[in-house]
């Protein structure tokens, strides 16, 4: 079984918090980040979708001193630096800056590892170059930053250099399941024994011109542009797509005995982890669900319990026609009669779509349902869907003792992850 592995830190980026107390005092109350959005220069018209779940006014400096580096950095970097600063204060541990690192004391930097999940990286870099280069016939204007600051891999990298990790370190792009699969991961390796701290969840910054473009050109954006904040509505008869959302989600997961021995405050456990692929579509989820059925009952497995066991469900719950019935069908597949007497949310009614950072945050709200004995709601739940009959806690959070608990993300091109948590008992 190799070590048992725990959550000991947490770092939100969303619309509606950034920390986690204010993030989950909003969720609490449900209130929703979803607002008009726009792009300097771009005719909106174009777009159909006109609503999206934005940070606005994040202003990196008010949280770490980045330098010169910081006119370098992409969005997604920015959001995975500051949010990795959060999580590692909240953890516990002395940071000392230097002038360019940030060191974390007492700890030996081969034994702390980075871990992360983003889907597009900082696309807002690609998109400018990209730009300049056609305006100009060339690549005369464009920046030498842009290359080694744009791709996936320096969402990771930053977060390494920044905070001097120099244990495993990459990024997991498994579209909207990346967060969960790099926790997954990271449980796995800790397990294994190779680090003591493993930096995981992530970040994504995908609300840019061309990225926003692609997915309202596709239809998979919902177009309640009067009504901002009822457009994400998981579960609801009258979704019409999902809304995207930005930020991230990072946790600092820990060896057991590593986390005793500094004396650590421990959130939760982690159990358990299941992932498969639907082998089915690039953007439609396999109708029956059935790879998504056997993520579940790996992760079941690997935790060593059974559905009964399951006291809440945290679902990726997008509000779309076809993943909320999907998800639901294969919920009550794996979990049998057990499904109906478990309440089921959807974070993303609130706080919109963070793509590859999506599991990141949805994690830590998981966390705070067994942490707190509260399951905020799904807001926006006013018709029922005859394809969604489950308890998706509606508009109101609920007070429910939480000891086991499971997260779910399901990405473009069938991925499926599965986490399970639970409340620590030494």
């Amino acid at each position: 079984m190799g070590h048992r592995v725990v959550v000991t830190g947490m770092g939100p980026i969303t619309s509606i918090g950034i920390g986690t107390e204010p993030l989950w005092r909003n969720l609490l109350a449900g209130v929703s980040g979803v607002k008009g959005v726009s792009f300097p220069d771009v005719d909106m018209d174009q777009y159909r979708t006109q609503v999206a779940a934005s940070v606005d006014d994040f202003d990196p400096s008010r949280y770490i001193d980045l330098g010169k580096e910081r006119k370098y950095l992409g969005r997604s970097s920015l959001f995975a630096v500051v949010a990795t600063k959060l999580a590692l204060e909240d953890a516990g541990f002395t940071l000392t800056h230097g002038k360019r690192q940030i060191t974390i004391d007492g700890i030996d930097p081969s034994k702390i590892g980075v871990i992360l999940g983003a889907a597009g990286g900082n696309l807002e870099l690609l998109e400018d170059a990209f730009r300049l280069f056609i305006e100009d016939n060339g690549p005369k204007r464009g920046s030498p930053h842009t290359l080694p600051y744009y791709p996936l891999s320096a969402v990771s990298a930053t977060v390494a250099i920044r905070f001097n990790c120099q244990g495993i370190n990459y990024v997991i792009p498994t579209a909207c399941s990346s967060a969960s699969q790099a926790i997954g991961n990271s449980l796995r390796h800790l397990r294994n024994g190779w680090e003591d701290i493993i930096i995981t969840g992530g970040a994504d910054a995908a609300i840019t011109p061309v990225t926003f473009g692609g997915f309202s050109v596709m239809r998979a954006m919902s177009t309640r542009n009067d009504q901002p904040e009822r457009a994400s509505r998981p579960f609801d008869r009258e979704r019409d797509g999902f809304v995207m959302g930005e930020g991230a989600g990072i946790l600092i997961l820990e060896k057991l005995d590593h986390a005793l021995k500094r004396n650590a405050s421990i959130y939760a456990e982690v159990i358990g982890f299941g992932m498969t692929d639907d082998a089915y579509h690039i953007t439609v989820p396999e109708p029956q669900g059935r790879a998504f059925v056997k993520a579940i009952d790996m992760a079941l497995h690997e935790a060593g319990i059974k559905p009964e066991d399951i006291d809440y469900i945290n679902a990726h719950g997008t509000s779309t026609r076809l993943n909320d019935p999907i998800e639901t069908q294969a919920i009550k597949a794996a979990l049998g009669k057990r499904a109906y007497e478990i309440p089921v949310n959807s974070t993303k009614s609130m706080i919109g779509h963070l793509l590859g950072a999506a599991g990141g945050v949805e994690t830590i709200a998981t966390i705070m349902s067994i942490r707190e004995g509260l399951i905020h709601p799904t807001i926006n739940y006013e018709f029922p869907d005859p394809e969604c009959d489950l308890d998706y806690v509606p508009n109101t959070m609920r007070e429910t003792p939480v000891t086991t608990a499971m997260s779910t993300s399901l990405g473009f091109g069938g991925f499926n992850s599965v986490l399970i948590l639970r409340k620590y008992e030494g």
